[in-house]
């Protein structure tokens, strides 16, 4: 895997914007594998798919890329907020593939794939409507809130500059996909939610009662549930059960 754009690919566009889209667009066709299955490459969709970009012709992922300058930052610019919450629910919802780039090099600074069973409401962020003299007056767009996101659905092929083993993309990706066996949204946000907990003892063994210190943080999230606690313990159960915690011994448990 090489990191540079091919700048000849933007020679003949004068548009700054459709510049960074071929040199992106081109450089994942020819580097990046399909973190769902190990396919060597994944193909490119013709322009007029409406919503992914590339795809793998071996397991039919669908991936939408993403691309930012300089740094990746805690959000990233999305499309309509209306069609992103539909999509939310919808199988074909493709995963997001994000590229960090320096455009004084040519090359990529960061690159990671969120998996679709990831996007939840409560990561997409509504923006304000446009003004009345714009163009397409009173429509609403959306941010994808990364921070929103657990570490383990940000899944990095390279980062700062660092290429990561094939092995070990994959095998992140696999952790997770239990997820997409809950297809209610409201439940697997509790699911995601208690993951963003736990990940904050990453590396360490750690206790139900610490768990428990997000309860007030959990309660607002989730207003309507009055026993938050008894839904952290079945929460910690069902990440037991699908092989993302291990459980140690009473009330204690370790992230794997």
């Amino acid at each position: 895997m090489i990191l540079s754009f091919d700048k000849q690919l933007s020679e003949k566009y004068h548009s700054q914007s459709q510049k960074i889209r071929v040199l992106t667009e081109g450089w994942v066709d020819t580097q990046i594998f399909c973190p769902n299955c190990g396919q060597i490459k994944i193909d490119r969709f013709n322009n007029n798919k409406p919503v992914a970009d590339f795809y793998c012709s071996n397991c039919k992922e669908e991936y939408e890329l993403k691309s930012k300058k300089d740094s990746i930052g805690s959000k990233i610019v999305d499309g309509a907020y209306r069609t992103m919450i539909e999509r939310l629910s919808e199988s074909n919802n493709p995963n997001f593939f994000l590229l960090n780039y320096d455009l004084d090099k040519f090359e990529v600074i960061n690159f990671l794939v969120v998996p679709k069973h990831f996007f939840v409401p409560s990561i997409i962020e509504k923006r304000k409507p446009l003004s009345e003299t714009a163009r397409r007056a009173g429509w609403v767009g959306c941010n994808i809130l990364l921070q929103n996101i657990p570490q383990s659905g940000k899944i990095f092929f390279i980062k700062n500059r660092e290429i990561e083993p094939k092995e070990k993309v994959i095998s992140e990706w696999k952790k997770t996909l239990f997820l997409r066996q809950e297809k209610e949204i409201n439940a697997k946000g509790w699911l995601l939610d208690i993951m963003n907990c736990v990940e904050r003892y990453r590396g360490k063994e750690f206790l139900l009662n610490d768990v428990y210190t997000f309860e007030n943080e959990l309660s607002i999230k989730h207003p309507d549930n009055k026993h938050i606690k008894d839904k952290i313990r079945q929460q910690l159960q069902v990440l037991r059960d699908n092989g993302y915690l291990e459980f140690v011994e009473r009330g204690k448990y370790r992230l794997l």
